[in-house]
Order: structure tokens, then sequence, then C-alpha cells
């Protein structure tokens, strides 16, 4: 894959791009997703894991609320992933991932993913360069795993947000009551090391690339969730599925 350069590529929406026109289309998506998620449980032959990443305060949480909460909650799971309790780290890194895959017929949201475990670990230097290369390596092998042996299509986005935007994001946990709860001071502390993170950012997109990923401006919330549920639609329309017919008893 091609070297990716983050800092190259725009955050916001073009300037072509109207938002009221945007915010009603996602609506008829959301719409047609609900039917589709329907018709992907019904048929029972595809799994759907959805990777979400991004910097702290890029919007996972609102992304997930804004797309998949228009879906039947029996068809749908969502899993964040935060520090590794000490059952996890006693196992191999993949090993907390791996139960959390989605069945056939499943859609499953991972909010963070195996993928910090090449990206925190590295900042904070808790594995060093050969380590995450093999982990990217394991990586590679879990996804080729899933998706050739258990049907599974993979959406990887990235929720690419500036560093202007992240920092008001955050300044906003601390001065809107609605928001507090999220605030950690430790955000601060790892905004800081943004060009690090970045850094190792490119690196896993361009090492861990077989299943392509999708860098999604999200400095405006209306347009990130426009492109993923888009891109959800699209890849369930791609599947061709079909309701199944009646079952028959037996004789």
């Amino acid at each position: 894959m091609a070297k990716i350069k983050l800092k190259e590529i725009s955050t916001v929406p073009p300037s072509s791009v109207r938002k009221g026109v945007y915010k009603a289309k996602l609506v008829k998506i959301l719409d047609e997703l609900n039917e589709l998620q329907n018709l992907l449980y019904a048929e029972n032959k595809h799994a759907v894991l959805i990777i979400i990443q991004g910097m702290d305060a890029s919007g996972k949480d609102g992304l997930t609320r804004d797309v998949f909460t228009s879906m039947n909650p029996q068809g749908v799971n969502v899993k964040p992933f935060k520090e590794p309790t000490d059952e996890e780290l006693a196992h191999d890194f993949l090993w907390r991932i791996h139960q959390h895959t989605p069945a056939k017929g499943m859609i499953h949201i991972f909010n963070r993913s195996h993928y910090e475990d090449i990206l925190v670990t590295r900042v904070h230097k808790l594995i060093d360069d050969k380590t995450a290369q093999k982990r990217m390596e394991a990586i590679n092998d879990f996804e080729r795993l899933l998706v050739t042996h258990n049907n599974t299509h993979i959406l990887k986005f990235y929720l690419h947000i500036s560093h202007a935007e992240q920092r008001s994001r955050l300044e906003e946990r601390m001065e809107k009551p609605q928001k507090m709860w999220k605030y950690n001071a430790e955000d601060i502390v790892e905004s800081a090391q943004w060009d690090e993170y970045r850094k190792c950012y490119e690196e896993a997109m361009e090492n861990c690339s077989e299943v392509s990923w999708q860098i999604i401006p999200a400095d405006k919330n209306w347009y990130k969730s426009y492109l993923v549920a888009r891109a959800l639609r699209d890849l369930l329309v791609s599947l061709n599925m079909k309701y199944p017919g009646l079952k028959r008893g037996k004789k």
C-alpha cells in the first residue's frame, strides 16, 4: 500500500457539500439499513464486523448512536474495547477480541479494537517496533481468518479529525454538563502526543491493509455519519441477499 500522510488528507467535507442535503440523504440511508440488516439476519449467511478507530474525541460514540441505533438491536452488537484487564493481559493480545467477533447474520461494531495494541502500546513504549511488526502480521492473519472461514465482511473506519477540532471537543467536556462524564484528565496528556499517534496510525494502515481502511473526514459529525452509513449500505446491497423460504417440517 502507498504511504499514507494523514496531514495531507482533509478532515472537513468538500466545499460543494451542503449539510441539509446530506442529512436528508442520511435519513434515507438509515431507512434502507433497517431493512438490509433484517435481511442479513434472516438469510444468516454473512457476518459484518465494523471497526471504528480514531483519536480521542473523534466521535466514535456519537457515530455509533447516529448510525446503528436505527437497526434492530437483536442483530447488532457494540463492543467498546478499553484498557485490558489482568485476565486479558495474561493471554495473547487477540484473545479478548476474537470472542466478540460476529456470528453469521450479525453486525458487530468495535469501538476501538485490536489496533489499540499497536497504537497506545507503541506510543507509551510498552512494546518495541519488532513486537509491533509481529502483531501487525498477526492482525492480518486474524482478519484473513474471519473473512475466509466465517464469511465475515470487515469495514475499517479511521475517523479523521484535526488537532484543533480535537482540542475544542476536549474543552467542551470540561464546560458542558451533558459531556462532563466523558472528561478524563489523561486525554489532554494523550493529545500532546498527537504526532506520535498519527505516525503509528499511518504505519498501522500501511501494514494492515488487506482489508482496506476508509479514512473518514470527521470534523463535521453529520458528514462522518453519512459516509459510514453509506459504506455499510453499499456493502449490504452488494451481498445480493434474499429472504429464505418457508421452513418445511420433518415428515
